[in-house]
This record gives C-alpha cells, sequence and structure tokens, in this order.
C-alpha cells in the first residue's frame, strides 16, 4: 500500500511538472504590430499636401474594400507633422485593402496580408506581403513612413 502511494504521488508530481512545462510561466513577451503611417507629398516638390493646405484633412476617409465600412484612423497634425496613421492593422491574422480617399477622389490603396503568430510564449505579427497600388511611393525606413507621391 505505501508503494502504491509513493508511485502515486510520484505520478502526479511527473503529470503536473509536465502540465507547467506547457505553461508560459514568467514569460510574457509582446511585440505590436507595425504601425502604418503616410504621408501625402506633391510628387514635383516634396511638400506635405496637408501642410501647405493643398488637402484639408477633414476630407479624408479610409475605406474597407471587402465591406465599404470606414476605417478608423488617426490624422496627426501636431508640429506640422501632418501624416496619416492606419494603427489597426496586424493584431489578428487577416488580410485587409483599404482605399485612401480625399473627397471622393482616389489617393492609394493599401493591401496588407498580415499573420499574428505565437512562438515560445511571444507574439508578434509577420506581414507576408504588403503592397501600396495606385500610386508611386517612397519608404522612409528610418521612420518607418510611406510618402504617397501626389501629381
Amino acid at each position: 500500500m505505501k508503494k502504491t502511494l509513493q508511485l502515486l504521488v510520484l505520478a502526479l508530481v511527473l503529470i503536473s511538472q509536465s502540465c507547467e512545462d506547457d505553461d508560459c510561466g514568467d514569460i510574457s513577451c509582446f511585440t505590436e504590430p507595425t504601425p502604418f503611417e503616410f504621408e501625402l507629398v506633391d510628387k514635383t516638390t516634396g511638400e506635405n499636401l496637408f501642410t501647405n493646405n493643398t488637402f484639408d484633412p477633414s476630407d479624408l476617409k479610409v475605406i474597407d474594400r471587402a465591406d465599404d465600412r470606414a476605417v478608423e484612423f488617426a490624422f496627426i497634425s501636431e508640429n506640422d507633422y501632418n501624416i496619416i496613421g492606419v494603427y489597426t492593422i496586424g493584431w489578428q491574422t487577416e488580410t485587409v485593402q483599404y482605399a485612401f480617399q480625399i473627397g471622393s477622389e482616389p489617393l492609394f490603396e493599401l493591401f496588407v496580408d498580415g499573420e499574428r503568430l505565437n512562438i515560445n510564449c511571444c507574439s508578434y505579427t509577420e506581414y507576408n506581403e504588403i503592397r501600396i497600388e495606385n500610386a508611386e511611393f517612397q519608404l522612409d525606413e528610418q521612420r518607418g513612413i510611406y510618402k504617397i507621391l501626389v501629381e
């Protein structure tokens, strides 16, 4: 009986330790998805089109092409920064195609295929494909901002 009890206790200890190995325990690492930020600039002069008042931020629209719903975005005007930020992409595995417009005039489209991963208790987003369509652009890799060149 004593040996059976010892074997039972040993089995319970081994089972509980194997369950703990599957748990992330104290490991907690989380990386936010990379934001998508855009600056609209005159293709010839390089001037920001909001700063020089060519465009009015209140006319800006971002539309989800899948269902024509409005997409949440931020317009950052502080210190004449004047960029568009989309911070909702990459929090989950998804493919999006967004149309950016001033009034009813199309500016460009953004296509993103992103996958939210959790490996070794660390979550992050891996972008399989990012495309900017219907506009010329330059990526400022230091700042992570896409400069959309508008004629």
